[in-house]
């Protein structure tokens, strides 16, 4: 038997809505990844990207768990030295929470150009509209994973 690689011209990505209100950041974002990365399809390949294209609406209303929103940091660098800069996940729910989703996704993607191509198939919103209506999105309900 031959091994099964998926060709460009096999791959038919979709799009999918994920609402994101009261859902936890990790379990919602480790399930947003494996979207991306195409695992749930049976055409999926570790080398090739046959994910799908995710919107998440609502990231704003996300959740974290124990006292992670006051001490979890979120971390950059300017690139220049002592230029670490650290923001509570409270701090960053509170004005962007499309880049805390955004962080938590990319960590759970390979971190290649792989993983770069794949994030870029992710779009995240703060409220409830969109401007991806054209695109037919079908709704994707999370699986509930025990806490």
């Amino acid at each position: 038997m031959r091994t099964y690689s998926p060709k460009p011209a096999d791959i038919e990505p979709k799009w999918y809505i994920v609402d994101a209100s009261d859902l936890v950041l990790g379990r919602m974002a480790a399930q947003v990844a494996n979207l991306l990365r195409g695992k749930h399809k049976p055409t999926y390949a570790p080398h090739i990207d046959t994910g799908d294209y995710v919107i998440v609406v609502n990231a704003a209303k996300v959740a974290l768990t124990g006292a992670k929103a006051q001490q979890k940091m979120a971390y950059h660098h300017s690139g220049y030295p002592g230029g670490l800069k650290a923001t509570s996940y409270a701090e960053l729910l509170a004005t962007q929470p499309e880049k805390a989703i955004m962080k938590a996704v990319k960590g759970m993607l390979p971190h290649n150009k792989l993983g770069r191509q794949q994030l870029k198939k992710l779009r995240v919103f703060a409220g409830s509209e969109h401007p991806h209506v054209a695109q037919k999105p079908e709704p994707y309900t999370l699986k509930k994973i025990a806490q």
